[in-house]
């Protein structure tokens, strides 16, 4: 009979939504344009904590990605070039907590950094000047984090980025995948 009771209890303390007032995150995030994969951190704190099993969220987030490439004609034409690509922005968050899991969805402002840098260059008699390039956006994204202990939630989210004011072009390709864990404080 205590069994039963600690066991009932264990599953309702687990499964009750942790109402976090501010959270950590870390990610992997996946892209289609270059360069594909990066990481990114996001902090996250709630807003208005006593509707019960909804939550919102004010969110800032900062992803960074890099790649380097070396070309070599093997006629002597020979450089390397660096591609970084930054972004950060803000995000209103909405979530339902429902059980063990809580998807959410979020729209928000940003800005991101694009920085092409070349060097190392032999074998031709102007070398190109470096780029850098930066462009506001909006997002929106829908993800979902699982509750395993209330203190850590992995989760899986989709984030779609579009310049333009007017209706988005889903084939620019501007959406990520994001992998990562979030810790409730």
């Amino acid at each position: 009979m205590i069994k039963k009771i600690f066991l009932i209890a264990a599953f309702v303390c687990i499964s009750l939504p942790s109402f976090a007032q501010f959270e950590l995150g870390a990610s992997y995030e996946l892209r289609d344009s270059e360069p594909q994969s990066g990481f990114g951190v996001r902090i996250q704190s709630g807003i208005l904590q006593s509707i019960p099993f909804v939550n919102l969220g004010i969110r800032a987030h900062f992803s960074y990605f890099s790649e380097e490439n070396s070309i070599d004609s093997g006629g002597g034409f020979s450089y390397s070039e660096k591609l970084e690509n930054y972004d950060f922005g803000l995000a209103a968050v909405g979530g339902v907590s429902v059980g063990l899991i809580e998807p959410y969805i979020g729209l928000g402002l940003g800005s991101e950094n694009v920085d092409l840098k070349y060097k190392d260059f032999q074998g031709v008699g102007v070398n190109p000047d470096d780029d850098d390039e930066s462009n506001i956006y909006w997002n929106t994204f829908i993800g979902a984090k699982v509750t395993i202990i209330p203190l850590l939630k992995p989760f899986v989210e989709y984030r779609f980025t579009s310049r333009d004011i007017e209706i988005p072009n889903m084939d620019d390709k501007t959406g990520r995948i994001m992998f990562g864990v979030v810790l409730s404080l």
